[in-house]
């Protein structure tokens, strides 16, 4: 039977209510989300409006109404960044992010509107905190971090940069696409400005489906204007959230699937889905370790990753091992830069990339070592 371990890219399969509710909404339902006043709409709003208190419940939200819908976590995070920054201002990221945040980061300081510096990060891909404190400057106006880089699974101490940021009154923008429904994100707790997140990932929910939170205060320029189905007499975008930033027909079956995947993730405990993906990881990196020729990459602390494990063989490129272990065994992995090119600069791979094992909250052990046989046959030829 065939294995899937890119999990880090999307997450297959869902569980099964997902695929339910789409079909139930789909077969019996069937229409638009706020743009109708007859019954069948209203049970639309209201199933989204679901999604969305789910989601607030998930991440310690308040006010639901600033939870924005978007596509994935790219739109979210270009939401975030474009609406947000100035001229002139400051952004510090790190040193591990996906093309999500680089290529706009890196598209904005191009074109001279921003300046940019990195967090300082060592070989393995964690963060040198005491040299962080000096990026800040008086133009600093936001910081931009993954929460789990999608390379090397290692945990970005958020905490501590949460922190730092709350010091400085600058606010933080947490990527969360590889940590949302794995770790524990308390928005109030953390302090965290702004949160973009993806439904098709941890969520176990379908593709096309993500957000972005902005915290009280927060005020950004729409990427879009149109139809939101309210207040249509106005000439100019709505002022009132979420309109403001929700305009166009919404994805109304892929909400919906996602809010069945955060029912199931909070009927299973998001303690206990934490603790299978933590023991895992620690699993696939011992048994990786144990191949001939494999250099594991990423935190070695068992506390500090989670989700992902990169590896490379001497004997073979990884495009070449990911097309073995398709072809000779159907176990699916991801080879390459995984679109996070900087993170490959950080850690030393960005000439060979890596092959990476996405784990996701169906794999088991028994995978892992069908994985670990295959790669030892790998190795020896």
């Amino acid at each position: 039977m065939a294995i899937y371990l890119d999990n880090a890219a999307t997450s297959f399969p869902k569980p099964e209510c997902v695929y339910r509710a789409i079909d139930h909404y789909m077969r019996t339902i069937g229409t638009n989300a706020g743009r109708g006043g007859y019954r069948r709409a209203l049970a639309a709003d209201q199933m989204v409006f679901e999604t969305r208190l789910r989601l607030a419940q998930l991440f310690n939200i308040g006010d639901v109404s600033r939870i924005i819908f978007t596509t994935n976590a790219t739109e979210a995070i270009n939401l975030a960044i474009k609406g947000y920054v100035r001229t002139n201002d400051h952004i510090i990221a790190s040193g591990l992010e996906h093309n999500a945040c680089w290529r706009v980061l890196r598209t904005l300081e191009a074109a001279g509107t921003i300046s940019l510096s990195v967090l300082p990060h060592r070989m393995d891909g964690t963060v040198d905190m005491a040299r962080v404190a000096d990026l800040f400057t008086s133009q600093t106006r936001l910081v931009v971090m993954s929460h789990v880089s999608n390379v090397t699974g290692g945990i970005l101490p958020l905490q501590d940069i949460a922190n730092l940021c709350r010091s400085r009154s600058v606010p933080l923008l947490v990527d969360s696409a590889q940590s949302a429904g794995l770790l524990p994100l308390d928005v109030e707790a953390l302090g965290i400005a702004l949160l973009a997140f993806t439904g098709h990932k941890g969520l176990l929910g379908p593709q096309g489906t993500g957000g972005l939170y902005m915290s009280d205060g927060m005020d950004l320029r729409p990427l879009k204007e149109g139809g939101t189905g309210s207040e249509s007499l106005l000439e100019f975008q709505p002022e009132s959230l979420p309109d403001r930033y929700e305009a166009g027909t919404p994805n109304v079956p892929g909400i919906i699937g996602l809010g069945a995947a955060l029912e199931y993730i909070q009927n299973t405990g998001l303690d206990s889905i934490h603790a299978h993906k933590r023991s895992l990881t620690d699993y696939t990196h011992r048994q990786l370790l144990r191949v001939p020729g494999i250099t594991v990459y990423g935190p070695q602390g068992s506390n500090e990753r989670i989700g992902v494990v990169s590896f490379t063989m001497e004997t073979a490129s990884p495009e070449e091992v990911a097309a073995r272990l398709d072809a000779d065994y159907e176990i699916m992995v991801r080879a390459g830069l995984h679109c996070a090119p900087r993170a490959h600069r950080t850690i030393g791979t960005i000439q060979t990339g890596t092959v990476r094992v996405g784990l996701g909250h169906f794999t088991t052990e028994d995978d892992i070592d069908q994985l670990t046989k295959a790669l030892m046959e790998l190795a020896q030829n």
